[in-house]
């Protein structure tokens, strides 16, 4: 198959184009309002690291609390309605808050209350997404499909602070986060009329719960690819996190950028983003794909050293936005490889299970190192937190760089 064939047949798939387009609208909502909520924290309740750290660890928690659990029921039934009621949940919730603001009704317990809800729709949303695209183009298309939908989401990333800049600057951080829920709320339309024919809901009296939990992270932390890839994410999810919780506020306060100054700095990663992002399908069949996500990995630390030694002011500004962009290439690069590998190596009976357990503890993690971030750079200051955090990313790229998986490549036939 030829690229232009292959990037063609992607198109030619009516129901990965109406997915595509939910997700592009959605994650531009979410982009937007993800700088809003920090800043509503910050400027409007007048929050800390500490806070800032619990509102991210509630946001995450269900991945923790449900995770594992929710790739189960999840493998038990259909994909679809799945998705659009975890859109229209998370409407409901990020329209709560940004109604709350606007009133002037809203707290720090609140926020963290609303995004809680939200954080547990989404989580079945991000389980059914990931085991629902094999099903919408072959398996031969998904290092394209994925990569379409990473540029999707990195240009959204590029445009997404700067709106929010923009909309916190000239009208208010509630009304930014208000057009995150109306984002969602499109993307529950959008994927509700998506026809595909999907397996039957299933209730087999053989069904086990705990074993068929046990099976999916059986099988993760015993296949000899994805094992080390798994633990080395776990381990970069920590650290990313860590160091994203304190960002917008060391930015803020410390380096001394205004909102469309912060706005600009998080959109530059959503730049090379883009562009790394669509030069995944043919990096991956010219050196591998286990040896791009893994010189990928390498970047993020690379990043963030630049981050911690930025000096205050106009320079800091250029030094932040530099180790954005190189943060962007590292992001666009390994997102499409990573999903369309691992998918393509698990059957489809485990891929929500499979997902599900990797995504909830990489997202788990997060309960534990955003209130610890917090906790350390209220005690030891925001610069030595990031320069922890460079740390902890060197291990965490180390870890499959040293193991098989550097030498992984998408099997042909999708099997595994």
């Amino acid at each position: 198959m030829t690229v232009g064939m292959a990037e063609g047949g992607v198109l030619r798939y009516p129901a990965f184009v109406r997915l595509w387009l939910s997700d592009t609208v959605k994650w531009l909502g979410l982009f937007t309002s993800g700088l809003a909520l920090q800043l509503l924290l910050i400027e409007t309740l007048g929050a800390d690291q500490t806070d800032l750290g619990l509102v991210r660890s509630a946001q995450w928690l269900p991945m923790l609390l449900f995770g594992l659990l929710a790739g189960v029921l999840i493998d038990r039934v259909r994909r679809q309605p799945v998705l659009v009621a975890g859109d229209a949940v998370c409407a409901l919730a990020f329209g709560a808050i940004g109604a709350l603001g606007v009133l002037g009704k809203l707290s720090v317990p609140v926020v963290a209350a609303l995004v809680f809800v939200a954080g547990c729709a989404s989580l079945c949303g991000t389980a059914a997404h990931q085991s629902f695209l094999p099903r919408l183009v072959p398996t031969s298309l998904l290092p394209r499909a994925n990569s379409r939908i990473e540029q999707s989401m990195t240009a959204a990333e590029a445009v997404g602070p700067l709106l929010a800049g923009v909309l916190v600057r000239t009208l208010s951080a509630p009304v930014a986060v208000l057009v995150n829920a109306g984002t969602y709320a499109v993307s529950a339309l959008v994927l509700s009329t998506i026809r595909v024919t999907e397996p039957a809901a299933t209730d087999r009296a053989d069904r086990h719960l705990w074993r068929e939990l046990v099976e999916g992270a059986r099988y993760v932390y015993r296949h000899r690819m994805l094992a080390p890839y798994a633990v080395g994410l776990h381990t970069w999810f920590f650290f990313n996190s860590a160091a994203m919780t304190i960002l917008v506020f060391y930015a803020s306060e410390e380096i001394g950028l205004g909102p469309v100054a912060i706005g600009l700095l998080l959109a530059s990663a959503g730049v090379t983003g883009v562009l790394a992002a669509g030069l995944t399908p043919r990096l991956s069949e010219r050196l591998g794909l286990g040896g791009v996500i893994c010189f990928a990995g390498w970047l993020a630390p690379v990043a963030f050293l630049v981050t911690a030694l930025a000096p205050s002011g106009a320079a800091g500004l250029a030094a932040l936005v530099a180790a954005q962009l190189v943060y962007g290439v590292s992001n666009g690069l390994r997102g499409p490889l990573e999903m369309s590998y691992r998918n393509a190596v698990t059957p489809d009976r485990l891929r929500a299970r499979m997902n599900a357990t990797i995504r909830s503890l990489n997202w788990g993690t997060i309960t534990v190192s955003a209130p610890l971030a917090g906790w350390f750079a209220v005690t030891y200051g925001n610069r030595p937190t990031l320069l922890v955090c460079v740390g902890g990313l060197v291990i965490a790229a180390l870890i499959p760089t040293l193991s098989p998986f550097r030498r992984a490549r998408m099997p042909v036939d999708g099997t595994g």
